[in-house]
């Protein structure tokens, strides 16, 4: 790699934003690798009615967040018409279908969905006093609302969940006909319809209910954020704040995207935004373009699982869990800090490993200026905080977060939210969420059929089985399930299916519930770097202009630490801040800090001086058995430690004398 000792331009956040979007077309790309942005940019009348419908639907969810209460099956069937309707306009049945205005199919199937979705939202208060006696008019509905949900998930979130549905109420209706232990009793088209449709563990069920809430406020603030330029005084102040260190662009990657990962909860979007920045100014200072992709990537995938926002899944899994998000935001911070220190580390070697520079500090922005300037727009995200520690629900903290986002942009006219930029938001946010929508509302078929069937227990017989009730065998299958599942499905999506599939095995062996949730999230997200189908390696790949499948490969490497993170804190829970005294907790921390530090020389070849391979092997054991914990794993993984810094120290002097020999040698002559 060839080293670049200084910058002659002067940097810019949007001056190379600019250059790159001259060269890629961003909004493509992220077509190109996620399903949830090939939505139509519709014009005219249609344009005006589209963007009517999303301001509504976001107006809607911030007036029965903190202002009217509304029954919660009533809640969730308006917002799932809201998202039904705006699919089937927004998004193109086919790659060949016309990308500039909806169909008449189109315009027929939105107003179905309107139709059939609707009339449970309004007639609901009726069918509940009816009871039992269920309509055929009911059941008519209902089975239009299964067969446009399929369709309306296909157009936004691909195929890969709508066809996993279709098999769980296939399983659910030929039961009788199954072998074995997946057989049963099976259940009649009627009572399926029903179930899904009029009941609370279908369609209309705990996941679609985080959508309409928690979800769709989260994403709604995000977009409110970005309205008022969080993404770019984020990214600004990653560069003031690390861009002069060896390999400083790489660092500002890793800062700039697990703060906007974490707001926008999607790793290919992230990627497509902040790697149009931090790519190319990874490669000005010397980088290879597959390596910086790789960063990139890495960092995008943790910001999901980086409190205090976490994407979206942390909001699911606190609802299936029962606590507050606060406690799952508290478990979830070391697994994050081990994840980003790895990476980091990685970089820094990397770094000095090629001789690598930062930016010179009189071409960084000036970070203390930056904060007077737009600091303020910090304010909502303390208050976020401060709300949901003091025992406010999620949902009241977003919506005053919201409404102190607007009021704190009005501080400064450089980040004043004007009519135009509101009404933009509030339309952005809408359709920001109508994907997370259509996959929850899935999810709840999948769930419906679950607890329906009782397949869930029967699947966790077969892993417990296969593993022969070993543990490290059961979160390996667990892992490996949690993989494929996410090659095709957005995050949140992938947890819940893994959730209810292998989850209770881990339980079942004794794991605590919010750690085996935790680890079966930490490996839905890193599916999305995982080859062979590794969406955000893809999209950061197409950035740079690298071979997808090799940035794929490196991501592995570089994020090495998250696939070893969830076993430790399955081993050692008092990683998650479960059970153990301050004490204990601390010296954990302490020994996977060091764990983390000597993985990083270990994955890189480089720490004082260059690694000889047998130095990486046992510099990666020191590192295994230092994150593992425990008194004696401890001292081994130190002793190791010791031994490579010797022989490393020793090498370093060597190298010194040799310099100063071969300098006053060119001196005598």
């Amino acid at each position: 790699m060839k080293s670049k000792n200084n910058t002659t331009e002067e940097l810019s956040v949007e001056k190379i934003v600019e250059e790159q979007s001259e060269k890629i077309d961003v909004d493509q790309l992220a077509k190109k690798y996620d399903t949830s942005a090939r939505f139509r940019h519709v014009k005219g009348k249609i344009g005006i009615t589209i963007t009517m419908l999303a301001i509504m639907m976001s107006v809607f969810h911030l007036l029965t967040a903190g202002v009217i209460t509304m029954n919660v099956m009533q809640h969730r069937a308006i917002h799932l018409t809201f998202a039904i309707i705006l699919v089937f306009l927004l998004y193109p049945a086919f790659k060949k279908s016309n990308k500039e205005r909806p169909s008449i199919i189109d315009y027929g199937l939105a107003i179905l969905g309107a139709i059939s979705v609707g009339y449970l939202g309004f007639m609901y208060e009726e069918i509940a006093r009816r009871g039992l006696n269920v309509t055929t008019l009911d059941l008519i509905m209902g089975a239009i609302t299964i067969v446009l949900l399929l369709e309306a998930a296909r157009r936004s979130i691909g195929k890969q969940l709508p066809i996993l549905a279709v098999i769980f109420l296939a399983y659910a209706y030929l039961g009788p006909y199954l072998p074995g232990i997946l057989g049963h009793r099976g259940f009649s088209s009627t009572i399926l319809i029903e179930r899904m449709y009029l009941g609370n563990e279908g369609i209309f069920g705990i996941a679609l209910g985080v959508s309409a809430t928690y979800v769709f406020l989260f994403i709604l603030f995000g977009a409110f954020l970005n309205g008022t330029g969080m993404s770019s005084l984020f990214t600004s102040a990653a560069v003031g704040i690390a861009g002069h260190r060896p390999g400083g662009p790489a660092k500002v990657s890793i800062l700039a995207s697990a703060s906007l990962g974490m707001i926008n909860g999607s790793a290919v979007a992230n990627v497509a935004t902040t790697g149009v920045f931090t790519i190319p100014l990874m490669n000005k200072v010397g980088y290879k373009k597959r390596f910086a992709s790789a960063v990139e990537a890495v960092a995008s995938t943790g910001g999901q699982i980086t409190p205090p926002i976490m994407g979206t899944a942390a909001f699911v899994m606190a609802e299936f869990l029962g606590i507050p998000y606060t406690h799952v935001m508290i478990a979830a911070i070391i697994p994050a800090v081990l994840y980003f220190t790895a990476l980091w580390f990685m970089v820094h070697f990397e770094a000095k490993k090629s001789g690598l520079v930062g930016i010179p500090r009189d071409q960084l922005p000036n970070v203390k200026a930056l904060m007077k300037e737009r600091g303020h727009l910090l304010l909502p995200i303390f208050l976020l905080l401060l709300l949901m520690f003091n025992g406010f629900t999620p949902i009241f903290a977003a919506f005053w977060s919201i409404v102190a986002t607007y009021l704190v942009s009005m501080l400064r006219k450089e980040t004043r939210m004007d009519i135009k930029t509101l009404l933009r938001t509030l339309e952005e946010g809408a359709k920001g969420a109508v994907f997370i929508t259509m996959a929850t509302a899935v999810v709840g078929i999948i769930i419906g059929v679950v607890s329906l069937t009782g397949i869930g227990l029967q699947l966790a017989n077969i892993i417990l089985s296969v593993s022969q009730g070993l543990m490290f065998p059961t979160l390996l299958l667990t892992m490996v399930a949690c993989i494929v599942l996410g090659m095709g499905l957005p995050t949140t999506a992938c947890y819940i299916v893994a959730v209810i599939v292998a989850a209770p095995a881990l339980i079942n062996l004794g794991v605590e519930p919010i750690v085996a949730h935790l680890f079966v999230l930490y490996f839905a997200c890193l599916s999305n770097i995982t080859p062979p189908v590794a969406l955000a390696s893809y999209t950061a790949a197409g950035v740079s202009g690298s071979n997808p499948t090799k940035v794929s490969w490196i991501a592995v490497r570089l994020g090495l630490a998250g696939f070893l993170v969830p076993f430790m804190f399955v081993y050692s829970p008092s990683l998650l801040i479960q059970g153990s005294s301050y004490i204990e907790i601390g010296l954990s921390i302490v020994s996977a800090i060091l764990g983390v530090y000597l993985l990083g020389a270990a994955v890189i070849g480089y720490w004082i001086e260059k690694l000889k391979i047998y130095e990486r092997v046992l510099l990666f054991s020191g590192s295994m058995l230092l994150m593992v914990g425990g008194l004696f794993t401890d001292l081994a993984g130190i002793i190791l430690m010791a031994v490579i810094l010797t022989l490393q120290l020793r090498r370093s002097k060597s190298s010194v004398g040799l310099d100063k020999n071969s300098l006053n040698l060119s001196r005598a002559k």
